[in-house]
């Protein structure tokens, strides 16, 4: 059928027909995207606890690996923000808790929400976290100050991968933004 058509038709079908695969492509970017990062911890990407495969939790070894916890916010957001402690040393494979602080400094109630990563960026795909404040939004009344733990571990995969095995200490990073662009809650 595509061959008795004109060239012109023959090119005008090829050029929609690909304008049709580069809209389909855009709207699966962010989600292909964000399974990819997920999967293999690119950019820093953390893994979330899959609490069916909770049954084969990794073993405990006596290696140690130090953790720093940094704490950002954006600058439209009226918060301190702060790790409780900046830096744990954890055995590969424990559980371990770092608590964060958040202070409302406004004279308004404020939803926040937290964006993270970690480095290096080959350590994300062992950086489990098992329940952390980022996955939800925070609000605080003003002058209020909420303590939010993360619950995490550290896979022992990581010293079977030669990009990271060498790695001596993994930074999780939060940086809380407003959400609807700053307004205060009501």
């Amino acid at each position: 059928m595509i061959q008795s058509l004109s060239p012109k038709a023959r090119t005008a079908s090829f050029a929609a027909g690909l304008a049709l695969a580069m809209t389909g492509l855009g709207f699966a970017a962010v989600p292909l995207y964000d399974l990819f990062c997920r999967v293999t911890g690119f950019g820093g990407t953390t893994q979330r606890f899959d609490p069916v495969a909770a049954a084969a939790e990794p073993e405990i070894l006596s290696q140690t690996i130090s953790v720093r916890f940094d704490a950002n916010v954006s600058p439209e957001l009226p918060w301190k923000f702060r790790p409780e402690h900046p830096r744990d040393t954890v055995s590969i494979g424990a559980r371990d808790m770092a608590i964060f602080i958040a202070e409302n400094n406004s004279a308004a109630p404020v939803v926040g929400t937290a964006s993270f990563n970690v480095t290096p960026t080959q350590a994300g795909k062992y950086f489990t976290k098992i329940q952390c404040f980022c996955f939800t939004e925070q609000r605080l009344e003003p002058g209020q100050q909420m303590r939010m733990p993360v619950l995490f571990f550290v896979d022992p995969a990581i010293l079977d991968d030669p990009d990271a095995r060498d790695v001596q200490e993994i930074t999780l990073s939060y940086t809380f933004h407003p959400v609807d662009g700053g307004k205060k809650a009501s």
